[in-house]
Protein backbone atom coordinates (compact mmCIF):
# COMPACT_ATOMS: atom_id res chain seq x y z
CA UNK A 1 0.00 0.00 0.00
CA UNK A 2 1.44 3.35 -1.06
CA UNK A 3 0.53 6.74 0.43
CA UNK A 4 0.27 9.59 -2.05
CA UNK A 5 1.23 13.21 -1.32
CA UNK A 6 -1.86 15.35 -0.73
CA UNK A 7 -2.02 19.07 -1.52
CA UNK A 8 -4.08 21.64 0.34
CA UNK A 9 -6.11 22.16 -2.84
CA UNK A 10 -7.07 18.48 -2.89
CA UNK A 11 -8.03 18.60 0.79
CA UNK A 12 -10.28 21.63 0.16
CA UNK A 13 -11.99 19.87 -2.75
CA UNK A 14 -12.42 16.72 -0.68
CA UNK A 15 -14.05 18.70 2.13
CA UNK A 16 -16.56 20.21 -0.27
CA UNK A 17 -17.33 16.96 -2.09
CA UNK A 18 -17.81 14.94 1.11
CA UNK A 19 -20.04 17.38 3.01
CA UNK A 20 -17.37 18.55 5.44
CA UNK A 21 -16.99 22.27 4.62
CA UNK A 22 -18.71 24.36 1.94
CA UNK A 23 -17.91 27.90 0.72
CA UNK A 24 -20.24 30.36 2.46
CA UNK A 25 -23.13 31.81 0.42
CA UNK A 26 -21.87 29.82 -2.54
CA UNK A 27 -24.97 30.16 -4.75
CA UNK A 28 -24.47 33.95 -4.65
CA UNK A 29 -20.81 33.81 -5.54
CA UNK A 30 -19.70 33.43 -1.93
CA UNK A 31 -18.24 35.83 0.63
CA UNK A 32 -14.47 35.87 0.82
CA UNK A 33 -13.23 33.48 3.49
CA UNK A 34 -16.55 32.60 4.99
CA UNK A 35 -17.28 28.89 5.29
CA UNK A 36 -20.22 26.68 6.20
CA UNK A 37 -19.68 23.38 8.00
CA UNK A 38 -21.64 20.63 6.29
CA UNK A 39 -23.28 17.51 7.78
CA UNK A 40 -19.92 15.80 8.30
CA UNK A 41 -17.95 18.87 9.37
CA UNK A 42 -20.43 20.00 12.01
CA UNK A 43 -20.23 16.60 13.71
CA UNK A 44 -16.42 16.76 13.79
CA UNK A 45 -16.47 20.29 15.12
CA UNK A 46 -19.00 19.44 17.83
CA UNK A 47 -16.92 16.44 18.90
CA UNK A 48 -13.87 18.69 19.34
CA UNK A 49 -15.96 21.07 21.43
CA UNK A 50 -17.09 18.19 23.64
CA UNK A 51 -13.52 16.94 24.04
CA UNK A 52 -12.29 20.41 25.02
CA UNK A 53 -15.16 21.04 27.45
CA UNK A 54 -14.60 17.64 29.04
CA UNK A 55 -10.86 18.26 29.44
CA UNK A 56 -10.96 21.86 30.65
CA UNK A 57 -14.34 22.24 32.40
CA UNK A 58 -16.00 18.92 33.21
CA UNK A 59 -12.89 17.20 34.58
CA UNK A 60 -11.65 20.27 36.46
CA UNK A 61 -12.80 20.60 40.03
CA UNK A 62 -12.02 24.33 39.98
CA UNK A 63 -13.44 25.46 36.61
CA UNK A 64 -16.94 26.65 35.71
CA UNK A 65 -18.39 27.49 32.33
CA UNK A 66 -20.17 30.54 30.96
CA UNK A 67 -21.78 31.57 27.69
CA UNK A 68 -21.39 35.33 27.50
CA UNK A 69 -23.16 37.59 25.02
CA UNK A 70 -21.50 38.39 21.69
CA UNK A 71 -22.60 42.05 21.87
CA UNK A 72 -21.26 43.87 24.92
CA UNK A 73 -21.25 47.42 26.27
CA UNK A 74 -18.75 49.35 24.11
CA UNK A 75 -16.89 50.42 27.27
CA UNK A 76 -15.71 46.80 27.59
CA UNK A 77 -13.62 47.28 24.46
CA UNK A 78 -12.35 50.66 25.59
CA UNK A 79 -11.16 49.11 28.85
CA UNK A 80 -9.55 46.14 27.08
CA UNK A 81 -7.64 48.43 24.71
CA UNK A 82 -9.24 47.09 21.56
CA UNK A 83 -10.80 50.40 20.49
CA UNK A 84 -7.43 52.18 20.64
CA UNK A 85 -4.95 49.55 19.53
CA UNK A 86 -6.48 46.41 18.00
CA UNK A 87 -5.16 46.93 14.48
CA UNK A 88 -3.24 45.36 11.59
CA UNK A 89 -0.31 47.04 9.78
CA UNK A 90 -1.63 47.41 6.23
CA UNK A 91 0.03 48.53 3.00
CA UNK A 92 -1.62 49.15 -0.36
CA UNK A 93 0.05 48.19 -3.63
CA UNK A 94 0.12 51.37 -5.71
CA UNK A 95 0.15 49.34 -8.92
CA UNK A 96 -2.79 46.93 -8.57
CA UNK A 97 -4.55 48.59 -5.60
CA UNK A 98 -4.63 45.43 -3.47
CA UNK A 99 -4.14 45.58 0.29
CA UNK A 100 -1.68 43.49 2.29
CA UNK A 101 -0.48 43.02 5.86
CA UNK A 102 3.12 44.16 6.13
CA UNK A 103 4.03 41.47 8.66
CA UNK A 104 2.69 38.72 6.41
CA UNK A 105 4.60 40.07 3.40
CA UNK A 106 7.80 39.79 5.43
CA UNK A 107 7.02 36.37 6.91
CA UNK A 108 6.13 34.93 3.48
CA UNK A 109 9.22 36.43 1.84
CA UNK A 110 11.55 35.16 4.57
CA UNK A 111 9.74 31.79 4.79
CA UNK A 112 9.22 32.41 8.49
CA UNK A 113 12.86 33.11 9.35
CA UNK A 114 12.09 36.74 10.19
CA UNK A 115 9.63 37.46 13.01
CA UNK A 116 7.82 40.60 11.91
CA UNK A 117 5.88 40.73 15.19
CA UNK A 118 9.05 41.99 16.85
CA UNK A 119 9.40 44.90 14.38
CA UNK A 120 8.09 48.44 14.54
CA UNK A 121 6.15 49.84 11.57
CA UNK A 122 9.26 51.74 10.47
CA UNK A 123 11.38 48.59 10.63
CA UNK A 124 8.84 46.63 8.57
CA UNK A 125 8.66 49.35 5.94
CA UNK A 126 12.47 49.50 5.77
CA UNK A 127 12.77 45.71 5.42
CA UNK A 128 10.20 45.59 2.60
CA UNK A 129 11.97 48.39 0.71
CA UNK A 130 15.49 47.00 1.28
CA UNK A 131 14.54 43.52 0.06
CA UNK A 132 12.26 44.79 -2.71
CA UNK A 133 9.47 42.49 -1.58
CA UNK A 134 6.98 42.10 -4.40
CA UNK A 135 3.20 42.33 -4.30
CA UNK A 136 1.89 38.74 -4.42
CA UNK A 137 -0.79 39.83 -6.90
CA UNK A 138 1.02 41.90 -9.53
CA UNK A 139 4.70 41.26 -8.75
CA UNK A 140 5.62 44.94 -8.41
CA UNK A 141 7.28 46.45 -5.34
CA UNK A 142 5.57 49.79 -4.86
CA UNK A 143 3.69 50.02 -1.57
CA UNK A 144 2.17 52.86 0.41
CA UNK A 145 3.40 53.50 3.97
CA UNK A 146 1.88 51.32 6.70
CA UNK A 147 -1.49 52.31 8.11
CA UNK A 148 -3.10 50.77 11.18
CA UNK A 149 -6.54 49.25 10.46
CA UNK A 150 -8.82 48.39 13.39
CA UNK A 151 -10.05 44.81 13.16
CA UNK A 152 -13.30 45.11 15.08
CA UNK A 153 -16.64 44.93 13.28
CA UNK A 154 -18.64 48.01 14.24
CA UNK A 155 -22.41 48.27 14.21
CA UNK A 156 -25.12 50.41 15.78
CA UNK A 157 -27.68 49.57 18.41
CA UNK A 158 -31.04 51.14 17.62
CA UNK A 159 -32.36 52.86 14.52
CA UNK A 160 -30.04 55.86 14.40
CA UNK A 161 -26.36 55.71 13.53
CA UNK A 162 -24.92 57.90 16.26
CA UNK A 163 -21.64 57.55 18.12
CA UNK A 164 -23.53 56.91 21.36
CA UNK A 165 -25.10 53.81 19.80
CA UNK A 166 -21.88 52.21 18.51
CA UNK A 167 -21.29 48.62 19.60
CA UNK A 168 -18.94 45.94 18.33
CA UNK A 169 -19.02 42.29 17.44
CA UNK A 170 -16.59 40.81 19.94
CA UNK A 171 -13.10 40.13 18.53
CA UNK A 172 -12.42 37.60 21.32
CA UNK A 173 -14.50 35.69 23.84
CA UNK A 174 -12.16 36.36 26.78
CA UNK A 175 -13.70 39.66 27.89
CA UNK A 176 -16.98 37.89 28.62
CA UNK A 177 -15.14 35.79 31.17
CA UNK A 178 -13.31 38.75 32.69
CA UNK A 179 -16.40 40.91 33.22
CA UNK A 180 -18.13 37.93 34.87
CA UNK A 181 -15.28 37.27 37.32
CA UNK A 182 -17.21 38.66 40.30
CA UNK A 183 -20.46 36.98 39.28
CA UNK A 184 -18.91 33.52 39.02
CA UNK A 185 -16.77 33.91 42.14
CA UNK A 186 -19.62 35.10 44.35
CA UNK A 187 -22.49 32.96 43.03
CA UNK A 188 -20.61 29.67 43.36
CA UNK A 189 -18.31 30.72 46.23
CA UNK A 190 -15.19 29.95 44.21
CA UNK A 191 -11.77 30.15 45.85
CA UNK A 192 -8.59 31.03 44.01
CA UNK A 193 -7.20 29.51 41.94
CA UNK A 194 -10.28 28.89 39.78
CA UNK A 195 -11.06 28.93 36.09
CA UNK A 196 -13.80 30.06 33.75
CA UNK A 197 -14.25 28.27 30.43
CA UNK A 198 -16.21 29.34 27.38
CA UNK A 199 -16.78 28.31 23.76
CA UNK A 200 -18.17 30.91 21.39
CA UNK A 201 -18.02 33.00 18.24
CA UNK A 202 -15.62 35.86 17.65
CA UNK A 203 -15.29 38.21 14.67
CA UNK A 204 -12.38 40.07 13.14
CA UNK A 205 -12.43 42.29 10.08
CA UNK A 206 -9.44 40.56 8.52
CA UNK A 207 -8.27 42.17 5.29
CA UNK A 208 -5.98 39.31 4.28
CA UNK A 209 -7.69 36.07 5.33
CA UNK A 210 -6.64 32.84 3.68
CA UNK A 211 -5.42 29.23 3.81
CA UNK A 212 -8.92 27.74 3.80
CA UNK A 213 -10.43 28.01 7.30
CA UNK A 214 -7.17 29.02 9.01
CA UNK A 215 -7.84 32.76 8.98
CA UNK A 216 -11.45 33.86 8.63
CA UNK A 217 -13.64 36.80 9.57
CA UNK A 218 -15.88 34.65 11.80
CA UNK A 219 -14.51 31.88 13.99
CA UNK A 220 -14.99 29.89 17.19
CA UNK A 221 -12.76 30.13 20.23
CA UNK A 222 -12.43 27.73 23.16
CA UNK A 223 -10.95 29.72 26.02
CA UNK A 224 -9.98 28.95 29.60
CA UNK A 225 -9.09 31.76 31.98
CA UNK A 226 -7.34 30.77 35.23
CA UNK A 227 -7.59 33.39 37.99
CA UNK A 228 -4.80 33.04 40.52
CA UNK A 229 -2.67 34.70 43.19
CA UNK A 230 0.09 36.75 41.50
CA UNK A 231 2.73 34.68 43.27
CA UNK A 232 1.52 31.54 41.46
CA UNK A 233 1.39 32.94 37.90
CA UNK A 234 4.59 31.32 36.60
CA UNK A 235 3.58 27.91 37.92
CA UNK A 236 0.20 28.02 36.20
CA UNK A 237 1.65 29.44 32.99
CA UNK A 238 3.94 26.42 32.71
CA UNK A 239 1.07 24.08 33.64
CA UNK A 240 -1.27 25.32 30.91
CA UNK A 241 1.52 25.39 28.36
CA UNK A 242 2.11 21.68 28.99
CA UNK A 243 -1.64 21.07 29.20
CA UNK A 244 -2.03 22.49 25.71
CA UNK A 245 0.37 19.97 24.21
CA UNK A 246 -1.33 17.14 26.11
CA UNK A 247 -4.75 18.15 24.82
CA UNK A 248 -3.71 18.56 21.19
CA UNK A 249 -1.96 15.19 21.11
CA UNK A 250 -4.99 13.57 22.77
CA UNK A 251 -6.97 14.62 19.70
CA UNK A 252 -4.60 12.62 17.52
CA UNK A 253 -2.27 15.39 16.34
CA UNK A 254 1.28 13.96 16.26
CA UNK A 255 3.82 15.56 18.59
CA UNK A 256 6.33 15.91 15.74
CA UNK A 257 3.89 18.25 13.96
CA UNK A 258 3.51 20.51 17.00
CA UNK A 259 5.88 23.07 18.47
CA UNK A 260 5.93 25.97 20.90
CA UNK A 261 6.87 29.44 19.71
CA UNK A 262 7.49 32.06 22.38
CA UNK A 263 6.40 35.62 21.62
CA UNK A 264 9.40 37.89 21.07
CA UNK A 265 7.23 40.99 21.17
CA UNK A 266 4.75 40.78 24.05
CA UNK A 267 1.32 42.38 23.98
CA UNK A 268 0.85 45.31 26.33
CA UNK A 269 -1.00 43.14 28.85
CA UNK A 270 1.32 40.11 28.83
CA UNK A 271 4.13 39.04 31.13
CA UNK A 272 4.76 35.86 29.08
CA UNK A 273 3.15 34.36 25.99
CA UNK A 274 3.63 31.49 23.59
CA UNK A 275 1.83 29.85 20.70
CA UNK A 276 1.46 26.17 20.01
CA UNK A 277 1.81 25.72 16.25
CA UNK A 278 0.86 22.85 13.96
CA UNK A 279 2.68 22.05 10.73
CA UNK A 280 -0.04 22.44 8.09
CA UNK A 281 0.47 21.65 4.43
CA UNK A 282 1.06 25.40 3.94
CA UNK A 283 3.51 25.67 6.86
CA UNK A 284 3.48 26.28 10.60
CA UNK A 285 0.37 27.98 11.99
CA UNK A 286 -0.91 28.82 15.48
CA UNK A 287 -3.72 26.66 16.90
CA UNK A 288 -3.39 27.60 20.58
CA UNK A 289 -2.00 30.44 22.66
CA UNK A 290 -1.06 30.55 26.34
CA UNK A 291 -0.68 33.99 27.93
CA UNK A 292 0.15 35.34 31.36
CA UNK A 293 -2.12 38.39 31.21
CA UNK A 294 -1.13 39.61 34.72
CA UNK A 295 -3.88 41.64 36.42
CA UNK A 296 -4.22 43.98 33.44
CA UNK A 297 -7.75 42.95 32.41
CA UNK A 298 -9.39 43.01 35.83
CA UNK A 299 -7.55 46.23 36.73
CA UNK A 300 -8.78 47.96 33.59
CA UNK A 301 -12.36 46.80 34.10
CA UNK A 302 -12.19 48.02 37.70
CA UNK A 303 -10.94 51.40 36.47
CA UNK A 304 -13.52 51.84 33.70
CA UNK A 305 -16.55 50.34 35.47
CA UNK A 306 -15.88 51.56 38.99
CA UNK A 307 -16.59 48.05 40.31
CA UNK A 308 -14.19 46.43 42.75
CA UNK A 309 -12.36 43.47 41.18
CA UNK A 310 -10.27 42.64 44.24
CA UNK A 311 -10.26 39.17 45.78
CA UNK A 312 -9.86 38.61 49.52
CA UNK A 313 -7.92 35.52 50.48
CA UNK A 314 -10.08 33.73 53.10
CA UNK A 315 -7.01 32.43 54.94
CA UNK A 316 -4.71 35.44 55.03
CA UNK A 317 -7.27 38.24 54.45
CA UNK A 318 -4.86 39.58 51.81
CA UNK A 319 -6.57 41.66 49.12
CA UNK A 320 -5.33 41.73 45.54
CA UNK A 321 -6.50 41.79 41.94
CA UNK A 322 -5.94 38.27 40.56
CA UNK A 323 -3.57 37.46 37.74
CA UNK A 324 -4.98 35.63 34.71
CA UNK A 325 -3.35 32.78 32.82
CA UNK A 326 -5.18 32.28 29.55
CA UNK A 327 -5.26 29.17 27.36
CA UNK A 328 -6.99 30.03 24.09
CA UNK A 329 -7.79 27.47 21.38
CA UNK A 330 -8.97 28.20 17.84
CA UNK A 331 -11.71 25.65 17.17
CA UNK A 332 -11.71 26.16 13.41
CA UNK A 333 -7.91 25.93 13.27
CA UNK A 334 -7.85 22.75 15.34
CA UNK A 335 -10.57 21.31 13.09
CA UNK A 336 -8.45 22.19 10.06
CA UNK A 337 -5.36 20.64 11.67
CA UNK A 338 -7.27 17.40 12.27
CA UNK A 339 -8.51 17.37 8.67
CA UNK A 340 -4.98 18.09 7.44
CA UNK A 341 -3.49 15.30 9.54
CA UNK A 342 -6.25 12.73 9.00
CA UNK A 343 -6.67 12.93 5.21
CA UNK A 344 -4.70 10.32 3.29
CA UNK A 345 -4.85 9.05 -0.27
CA UNK A 346 -3.61 5.48 -0.71
CA UNK A 347 -2.89 3.36 -3.73
CA UNK A 348 -3.89 -0.19 -2.87
CA UNK A 349 -2.19 -3.32 -4.15
CA UNK A 350 -4.81 -3.71 -6.88
CA UNK A 351 -4.07 -0.18 -8.13
CA UNK A 352 -7.29 1.28 -6.72
CA UNK A 353 -7.11 4.65 -4.96
CA UNK A 354 -8.60 4.96 -1.48
CA UNK A 355 -9.30 8.26 0.25
CA UNK A 356 -9.44 7.92 4.03
CA UNK A 357 -9.79 10.21 7.02
CA UNK A 358 -7.99 8.64 9.98
CA UNK A 359 -9.70 10.46 12.86
CA UNK A 360 -9.40 9.16 16.39
CA UNK A 361 -12.64 7.17 16.90
CA UNK A 362 -13.98 9.48 19.64
CA UNK A 363 -13.71 12.45 17.25
CA UNK A 364 -14.99 10.76 14.08
CA UNK A 365 -18.09 12.58 12.75
CA UNK A 366 -20.00 9.30 12.50
CA UNK A 367 -18.94 6.41 14.70
CA UNK A 368 -20.82 3.73 12.76
CA UNK A 369 -22.27 3.24 9.29
CA UNK A 370 -25.04 0.66 8.95
CA UNK A 371 -25.31 -0.90 5.51
CA UNK A 372 -27.81 -3.42 4.14
CA UNK A 373 -25.99 -5.88 1.91
CA UNK A 374 -29.04 -6.07 -0.39
CA UNK A 375 -31.56 -3.29 0.01
CA UNK A 376 -34.75 -5.24 -0.73
CA UNK A 377 -33.77 -8.10 1.61
CA UNK A 378 -31.97 -6.40 4.48
CA UNK A 379 -33.14 -2.75 4.65
CA UNK A 380 -35.83 -3.26 7.31
CA UNK A 381 -33.43 -4.98 9.71
CA UNK A 382 -30.77 -2.34 9.02
CA UNK A 383 -33.20 0.49 9.87
CA UNK A 384 -34.06 -1.32 13.09
CA UNK A 385 -30.36 -1.61 13.93
CA UNK A 386 -29.87 2.08 13.13
CA UNK A 387 -32.49 3.05 15.70
CA UNK A 388 -30.81 0.89 18.33
CA UNK A 389 -27.28 2.20 17.71
CA UNK A 390 -28.40 5.83 17.36
CA UNK A 391 -29.33 5.87 21.05
CA UNK A 392 -25.61 5.51 21.82
CA UNK A 393 -23.66 6.83 18.82
CA UNK A 394 -23.89 9.15 15.81
CA UNK A 395 -24.81 6.71 13.04
CA UNK A 396 -25.18 7.05 9.27
CA UNK A 397 -27.23 4.81 6.96
CA UNK A 398 -26.21 4.11 3.36
CA UNK A 399 -27.91 1.81 0.86
CA UNK A 400 -26.75 3.26 -2.48
CA UNK A 401 -24.28 1.42 -4.74
CA UNK A 402 -22.19 -1.68 -4.19
CA UNK A 403 -20.99 -2.55 -0.70
CA UNK A 404 -17.42 -1.80 -1.79
CA UNK A 405 -18.33 1.73 -2.90
CA UNK A 406 -20.17 2.34 0.34
CA UNK A 407 -17.11 1.27 2.31
CA UNK A 408 -15.04 3.77 0.33
CA UNK A 409 -17.49 6.58 1.02
CA UNK A 410 -17.32 5.91 4.74
CA UNK A 411 -13.51 5.78 4.63
CA UNK A 412 -13.56 9.18 2.97
CA UNK A 413 -15.47 10.82 5.85
CA UNK A 414 -13.59 8.95 8.56
CA UNK A 415 -16.23 6.51 9.84
CA UNK A 416 -14.23 3.97 11.88
CA UNK A 417 -16.75 1.10 11.73
CA UNK A 418 -19.10 -0.17 9.04
CA UNK A 419 -21.74 -2.70 10.09
CA UNK A 420 -23.21 -4.80 7.27
CA UNK A 421 -26.56 -6.53 7.68
CA UNK A 422 -26.90 -9.68 5.57
CA UNK A 423 -28.59 -13.11 5.57
CA UNK A 424 -26.51 -14.17 8.57
CA UNK A 425 -28.06 -11.31 10.52
CA UNK A 426 -31.56 -12.51 9.77
CA UNK A 427 -30.80 -16.19 10.37
CA UNK A 428 -28.13 -16.22 13.09
CA UNK A 429 -28.18 -12.76 14.71
CA UNK A 430 -24.69 -11.71 13.63
CA UNK A 431 -23.34 -8.76 11.63
CA UNK A 432 -20.08 -8.09 9.85
CA UNK A 433 -18.05 -5.21 11.29
CA UNK A 434 -15.49 -3.70 8.93
CA UNK A 435 -12.65 -1.55 10.31
CA UNK A 436 -11.68 1.66 8.51
CA UNK A 437 -7.94 1.63 9.16
CA UNK A 438 -7.11 -2.02 8.49
CA UNK A 439 -10.07 -2.80 6.17
CA UNK A 440 -10.34 -6.11 8.04
CA UNK A 441 -13.70 -7.59 9.03
CA UNK A 442 -15.03 -9.34 12.11
CA UNK A 443 -18.30 -11.16 12.78
CA UNK A 444 -20.04 -9.88 15.91
CA UNK A 445 -23.26 -10.96 17.61
CA UNK A 446 -26.02 -8.37 17.52
CA UNK A 447 -26.42 -8.61 21.28
CA UNK A 448 -22.76 -7.68 21.75
CA UNK A 449 -22.56 -4.96 19.10
CA UNK A 450 -23.18 -1.87 21.28
CA UNK A 451 -20.58 -2.84 23.88
CA UNK A 452 -18.16 -3.92 21.11
CA UNK A 453 -18.31 -0.46 19.53
CA UNK A 454 -18.45 1.40 22.83
CA UNK A 455 -15.11 0.04 24.01
CA UNK A 456 -13.44 1.12 20.76
CA UNK A 457 -14.73 4.70 20.64
CA UNK A 458 -14.32 5.69 24.28
CA UNK A 459 -11.95 8.58 24.71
Amino acid sequence: MEKNKVTMERLVNHCKNMGIIFPGSEIYGGLANSWDYGPVGVELKNNIKRAWWKAFVQESEHTMGVDAAILMNSKVWEASGHVASFADPLMDCRECKTRHRADKLIENYSKGSVNADAMTNEEMEGYIIAHKIACPVCGKSNFTPIRQFNLMFQTNRGVTQENANIIYLRPETAQGEFVNFNNVQRSLRMKLPFGIGQIGKAFRNEITPGNFTFRTIEFDQMEHQLFCNPKDDAKFYDFYKNRSMEFLTSLGLPAEKLRFKDHEKLAHYAKAACDCEYLFKFGWGEVNGVHNRTNFDLSRHQEFSGKNMEYTDPTTNEKFIPYIVEASYGLDRITLALLDNAYEVETLENGEEREVMRFAPHLAPFKVAVLPLIKKLHADKTHELYRTLAKKFRVIYDETGSIGKRYRRQDAIGTPFCVTVDDETLNNGTVTVRFRDSMEQEVVKLDDLVSFIQTKVED
